[in-house]
């Protein structure tokens, strides 16, 4: 059998013409905005009105490794073989950040027989959703240094300004700058610094706004700097509110494309989980709810932070929960949790993988205990997986109460999800036990103990002293009820990249303490975690192509 890459794969595909996906889901001409033959943007205000009516699924995976998991493929795959059991579905992703796709992982588009496409548009600049989030955000930080050129009336403490530039792009050159050089006519001389443009609180903003009234009121309540007499200013101290609104309009509207068996697909978004809050836009969700009878959605790496966010931060501001959550894992993935180098991970080793299990058996009993959501293990299928291992992974998870289903969606498509999908379904007719793993009247110190606690199986938090005099500040200045967005490593539960599995006795050290007040979350930093990635060595950038003819390669 000749083996095709993922791009070849979905340049294989004849895609539908984007009216006839739409179609799908009763969606006119007049909702309709097309960008060229195959992707679109929704207008929301058009479905404003439509009631929810969806069942939500929830795709989250175990602690992630260099075996790879198949999140996104595995969330392509069930909402390909819901439609085929006769289930209207859409599935939501997040949009792929260009950091990645030139930088590690390559494109993000899912994979195999599993993708949405056109994957090359979507991987790369596709509708201007993130080029204009990064252009609202550099212009706050304009008019906020034009504001201190021009006699800085608000009195604003170069020191203590707290909102950075921002670019699509992994540069670690860019982490920590010296701007306004050359003269008096050329600005304020002050230390500066780049976050990548899904880890601007922009993002946030756009992905948890109701309607563009809600997201410019986000915007206008951002905070940006502080005064000498450390006072917060907000955006709309500085005027910008309307003018990044303005820019955003079209970016809040969902962006309709489809998988290789047209199902249709809302992609719109794209904060990471690990420094920011890693879910796609509760516009997309929503729209995706009035519109189907299944919505399969993920949230980006393990359940510790993806799924943790969309439940504690998501979930509150958008006003839903999920009916069923997958939880994807690997064979390979669990043995490398259980110690075995990348190299030997197709050997069958029964003691490696039950080493590693307590990884995604921590996964599990978080959602089925903690949140109290049914939960179903995605056994993301693997041609050297044994008989031996498969069995001792669904025996642990039985234990648990919970079933597993092998997913071999990556090799064929929607066909190789249909006893995934009938989980699911079966799942979504459960009593349903949601619940927050924190209060957020509770105060900062008690909410960042209970994610740890409940969640990490840590010991508790210890906060670093600039951490905690951040938090004696925004508890006086009024942010204290706001829900908690750790940064924190995916690799661990820890705060250590090198814990792996589900370590014990460790305590969660925060570092740092910021209020997005527009976003509506408190950042707690921890670790080394930093908001603007760098490239590896040998980066995916240097086997990307593109011929005579425009045909892109070697981008998954």
């Amino acid at each position: 059998m000749e083996f095709k890459t993922d791009i070849e794969i979905a340049q294989s595909t004849a895609m539908l013409p984007i009216q006839e996906v739409a179609a799908k889901l009763g969606v006119g001409q007049e909702t309709l905005e097309p960008y060229g033959h195959y992707k679109a943007k929704l207008d929301i205000h058009a479905l404003k009105d439509l009631p929810r009516k969806a069942k939500l699924v929830l795709v989250t995976a175990i602690s992630p490794t260099p075996a790879g998991e198949g999140k996104t493929t595995t969330s392509v795959g069930l909402a390909d073989a819901l439609n085929r059991l006769g289930k209207k579905t859409v599935v939501c992703l997040r949009e792929p950040s260009l950091g990645p796709v030139f930088g590690v992982k390559g494109g993000a588009a899912g994979g195999g027989y599993a993708q949405v496409v056109p994957m090359e548009d979507i991987n790369l600049h596709f509708t201007g959703d993130f080029h204009a989030i990064g252009a609202a955000n550099n212009l706050m930080a304009a008019l906020l240094d034009n504001h201190i050129q021009q006699g800085n009336v608000l009195d604003i403490d170069v020191r203590r300004i707290v909102w950075k530039r921002a670019v699509d792009m992994n540069d670690r050159q860019l982490r920590h700058i010296i701007c306004g050089l050359g003269g008096k006519a050329s600005g304020v001389p002050r230390e500066d610094g780049f976050e990548i443009t899904v880890a601007s609180e922009i993002m946030a903003v756009l992905c948890l706004a109701q309607d563009l009234e809600d997201m410019k009121a986000r915007l206008a309540r951002m905070v940006v700097a502080y005064t000498r007499d450390e006072k917060p200013v907000t955006a709309h101290d500085l005027h910008a509110e309307g003018a990044m609104a303005a820019l955003l309009k079209d970016a809040i509207k969902p962006n309709l494309v489809q998988t290789l068996e047209h199902t249709p697909a809302l992609i719109h978004g794209g904060p990471f989980a690990n420094i920011a809050h890693g879910c796609n836009s509760i516009q997309a969700t929503e729209t995706a709810m009035k519109l189907s009878e299944y919505t399969v959605t993920e949230a980006g790496f393990a359940a510790d932070l993806g799924a943790e966010k969309f439940l504690d931060i998501k979930c509150r501001a958008g006003g839903f929960h999920p009916d069923a959550v997958v939880v994807v894992a690997t064979v390979r993935a669990l043995k490398y949790h259980g110690g075995v180098a990348k190299a030997d991970l197709n050997n069958e080793n029964l003691e490696a993988l039950e080493k590693g299990l307590p990884n995604l058996l921590q996964h599990v009993e978080n959602v089925t205990k903690v949140y109290g959501l049914p939960c179903v293990v995605a056994v993301n299928a693997f041609p050297t997986d044994t008989a031996a291992e498969l069995k001792m992974v669904e025996d642990k998870c039985r234990e648990l109460g919970v079933n597993v289903a092998l997913s071999e969606v990556w090799a064929k498509g929607g066909e190789g999800g249909e006893a995934l999908a009938e989980e699911v379904m079966r799942l979504c007719g459960l009593p349903n036990h949601f619940q927050f793993v924190y209060d957020v009247e509770d105060s900062i110190e008690d909410k960042l103990n209970a994610i740890a606690t409940k969640v990490y199986h840590a010991d508790g938090v210890v906060l670093a002293p600039a951490a905690k005099k951040q938090m004696q500040q925004l508890t006086e200045l009024g942010f204290g009820k706001l829900p908690i967005c750790m940064a924190k490593t995916q690799f661990s539960f820890s705060d250590d990249a090198g814990k792996l599995g589900a370590p014990r006795d460790f305590k969660i050290t925060v570092r740092d303490l910021k209020v997005n007040a527009g976003a509506g979350f408190l950042v707690a930093k921890t670790g080394d975690i930093m908001t603007m990635p760098g490239l590896p060595k040998v980066p995916s950038a240097d086997r990307i192509d593109v011929d005579a003819q425009g045909k892109i390669s070697g981008l998954f």
